[in-house]
């Protein structure tokens, strides 16, 4: 027999196999319908879950960050400080390494955007003379968590008055938003652990009906992955078939939440659905055919020690 033709008899034969272990899966699904039906139950009820929470914690950080990008220091310059000082100082703080935007606001400026805030209660004050507010720069960073090391380098520069950007609250505003990050993705984990477990031990209710079957081919000489494919097949569709139905539904329910939002919460800004929804079917899907993957081969394996 010529390589070519072995080759070809190989092939055939996986083909073969593949299409008996495709077969068998099937098969064993409609078999042990209830068994099969729990084990969809068990996917679906725990990705939805941890779908759910991964699409509120990627909202959150994104919230957080929004509100991290709009922090920015307000320096003000000294009253007495003439207008090519002023310039000099500004190409200084442009020049600081994590400074990443400088915006010069005259006192005048400041003054008719307090007034577009406040209305009235600033008349009077437009009169010459009469302004109290200084010249400024309104700085952003290049990292928002960098904020508190600016503001001390501007502070220590000739011609800067005065440094503001919330020392009290924004260290805490940081605090907080890596806090609820590290407890999104504890939490993610635990789930995705809490579903291998369950999904898992449900797999093996379905093994365990065969047991006495998968011990006579094992008698026979039937080798142990031609035993575990069947099975393994069997988990991966119905991981893949429980992680589907909650990919549809998560979907759905973000895309009109994300509508009602921006129409009644418009102030409130969401991740953009075409923006996590891919991401997310991708990663369900993965995770559900992976987790009914490895639930059967956990549970299989003790059964084909005889």
């Amino acid at each position: 027999m010529s390589v070519t033709s072995r080759g070809e008899l190989t092939a055939v034969m996986i083909f073969r196999n593949f299409i008996y272990y495709i077969k068998e899966a099937f098969c064993s699904i409609f078999r042990n319908g209830w068994m099969s039906f729990a084990s969809v139950s068990v996917v679906t009820v725990t990705l939805l879950m941890l779908g759910s929470f991964i699409l509120l914690n990627k909202n959150v950080e994104f919230l957080a960050a929004e509100i991290k990008n709009q922090v920015e220091i307000i320096a003000r310059v000294e009253e007495t400080l003439p207008p090519p000082e002023v310039e000099r100082l500004r190409a200084q703080v442009i020049q600081l390494e994590k400074v990443a935007e400088v915006r010069f606001v005259s006192k005048e400026e400041a003054l008719q955007n307090l007034k577009a805030q406040l209305g009235d209660v600033v008349a009077g004050y437009e009169e010459e003379g009469r302004n109290p507010l200084r010249d400024s720069f309104e700085i952003r960073t290049v990292i928002p968590e960098d904020i508190p090391e600016v503001a001390a380098e501007l502070a220590a520069l000739p011609g800067i008055a005065e440094v503001d950007y919330g020392a009290d609250v924004v260290p805490k505003l940081f605090s907080v938003t890596n806090m609820v990050k590290w407890i999104g993705m504890a939490f993610m984990v635990g789930l995705a652990v809490t579903a291998v477990f369950l999904i898992a031990n449900t797999i093996k209710l379905t093994v365990t009906a065969r047991a006495k079957e998968i011990m006579i081919m094992k008698w026979v000489g039937a080798t142990e992955w031609f035993i575990r494919w069947p099975f393994v097949f069997e988990g991966m569709l119905l991981g893949a078939v429980g992680a589907l139905i909650p990919t549809l539904i998560l979907q759905r329910l973000y895309a009109e939440a994300f509508t009602w939002t921006r129409i009644n919460l418009y102030f409130l800004p969401l991740v953009e659905p075409e923006a996590i929804l891919g991401e997310l079917t991708k990663l369900l899907l993965l995770l559900g055919a992976s987790i009914g993957t490895l639930g059967s081969i956990f549970s299989i394996r003790r059964f084909l020690k005889v």
